[in-house]
């Protein structure tokens, strides 16, 4: 493979700019409304093409909205910053903090790339040739390996030896796609030390896979079942286990949580008002049963200490919390105001505190659950939500609002407008800013100082500062693409639309930016 070297020119940008009347922000733990009907809820058609369930359980919502907002995000190591270039068929490497940029030749329009924890390798799912391309981080050797047509998605494990390549028919598209019969629940594993390949079936349409901590055992989605793949074993054939009595239109398994080491999976399903429980034993599957929940389940998340799951029962108002050393163990229930509609839940990152609210109600409000006296508080809000974040040490709420109004009043200042509230978590105080544009990616710095995000289609790096809620901008010299952080540092880099590539790197410690133009073509263009 062919790779340009070269060390860039920076160019600096002091423009850092006060911005009293608007800042912008994302964060993809909830998302926006995205395919439904009104941006509340789905009408019925939609609702009984997407999961069928029994009509007593509907609410009229619909499914509460989570979506990851960053399609292609450059993937970091601790000295690298890996960005695709699908237009040039090319991956360029940033190193920090030198910021100097390596690009190599991958295969045709990398749209995914990830990192493995060690940092050793980064690997690229191509789509326009139906391979993945493995890279050695340090030498940027590559290694092409095919995989199957017409898939779309890759998955990596945490130890960076496998990856896991399938077709999620809601995404965009799929690869390639030639010849007469295409199949939609074929995949690919990769053994990325080896390059070695096996295809298999799976469930229908498959739509995530999950590993295990240690790797030793993937998981992968589909509606009607659960493919276990034990990548221990000599054979990496997967065991389908089917996780719905109805296999003729089963309802649509929206999450699945897989104990960190393999025990066993907990499957919640759109509109169906228990949870599966698949235990696994030696790898083996030896039972599937049902856990109790409330009515019209909508998020399920892990607390952060690990112990513990937490179901959110949107339909009966309740929080459902299940001991995750035994499941089957009686849960606690925490019921939340009957006046209420939560249909998710963000925990803060000490356990301390969670953030209800619904994506699709419409209605503008949020609820703080207290962990300790199990009191959930209500609060208003200028725009109904889309997504609701917190700064890394949790005493700052991140809430983002839609261009939808729900229940804001059109002599609002932000009806018809994208907006964003901050609020502090200690007293609740909280301030709102209306929005030029729809947010489209967000990050933090390590320290929890300093938050950013970009808007779709405006040339500007926002800054949300944590303590004071002043927001502030600063001018980048073309669109922004993504958004990330560079490890361990308090900088982030934009990428942006440019025929030659552009990156962009913020200092927050310094205020500064600088710019690296044309690192595709071996050259650099200085920008003041």
């Amino acid at each position: 493979m062919k790779r340009n070297s070269i060390t860039i020119i920076l160019g600096l940008s002091l423009g850092l700019q006060a911005c009293a009347e608007m800042a912008y922000s994302t964060k993809s733990e909830a998302g926006y409304y995205g395919d439904t009907a009104s941006g509340y809820a789905m009408d019925d058609a939609d609702v009984a093409a997407e999961a069928p369930y029994d009509g007593e359980f509907d609410d009229g919502y619909g499914s509460e909205s989570e979506d990851s907002f960053l399609a292609l995000r450059p993937a970091t190591t601790d000295a690298y910053v890996f960005v695709a270039n699908p237009d040039r068929n090319t991956v360029s490497r940033i190193s920090v903090p030198s910021l100097e940029v390596l690009t190599t030749e991958v295969g045709v329009e990398p749209s995914i790339v990830e990192t493995s924890a060690d940092y050793t390798r980064a690997v690229t799912f191509n789509k326009g040739s139906d391979s993945i391309s493995i890279i050695d981080a340090d030498s940027l050797d590559v290694t092409e390996v095919e995989v199957r047509n017409n898939l779309n998605q890759m998955k990596m494990s945490p130890d960076g030896k496998w990856a896991i390549c399938y077709h999620d028919v809601n995404a965009d598209d799929g690869g390639t796609a030639d010849g007469g019969s295409i199949s939609f629940n074929a995949i690919s594993i990769i053994d990325l030390e080896t390059s070695e390949q096996v295809e298999a079936i799976v469930g229908a349409y498959p739509h995530d896979v999950q590993f295990t901590e240690d790797s030793a055992l993937a998981v992968i989605v589909s509606d009607d079942y659960l493919a276990a793949v034990d990548l221990t074993s000599e054979s990496v054939l997967p065991k389908r286990i089917a996780i719905s009595d109805d296999l003729i239109n089963p309802p649509r398994a929206e999450e699945v949580l897989l104990d960190p080491i393999g025990r066993y999976a907990i499957v919640r399903q759109y509109g169906v008002n228990e949870l599966v429980l698949v235990d696994f034993s030696d790898n083996a599957v030896s039972e599937v049963s049902m856990l109790a929940v409330g009515e019209n389940p909508t998020d399920m998340d892990v607390s952060p200490t690990g112990d513990e799951a937490i179901v959110v029962a949107r339909g009966s108002k309740e929080l459902w919390i299940y001991d995750l050393e035994d499941p089957t163990n009686d849960p606690i229930i925490v019921p939340f105001p009957e006046e209420e509609v939560f249909g998710s839940l963000l925990l803060s990152p000490g356990n301390e505190q969670g953030i209800l609210y619904s994506t699709a109600s419409g209605q503008s409000r949020y609820g703080v659950w207290d962990r300790l006296t199990e009191e959930v508080l209500v609060r208003g809000l200028v725009k109904p939500v889309s997504s609701v974040g917190l700064s890394p040490n949790g005493n700052t709420g991140v809430i983002f609002h839609p261009q939808e109004n729900g229940d804001t009043p059109s002599s609002s200042q932000f009806y018809n407008h994208h907006a964003l509230s901050l609020v502090d978590m200690g007293d609740f105080f909280s301030t709102s800013y209306r929005l030029a544009g729809e947010p489209t990616a967000f990050a933090s710095t390590p320290d929890g100082n300093t938050g950013f995000y970009v808007m779709d289609g405006l040339p500007f790096l926002e800054i949300i500062d944590y303590q004071s809620f002043v927001p502030a901008e600063v001018r980048l010299p073309s669109v922004p693409v993504h958004l990330g952080n560079l490890p361990e540092t308090n900088t982030v880099f934009v990428s942006q639309e440019h025929e030659l590539g552009r990156l962009s790197f913020y200092n927050a410690d310094e205020s500064q930016l600088r710019t690296i133009t044309g690192f595709e073509l071996n050259s650099a263009i200085e920008h003041d």
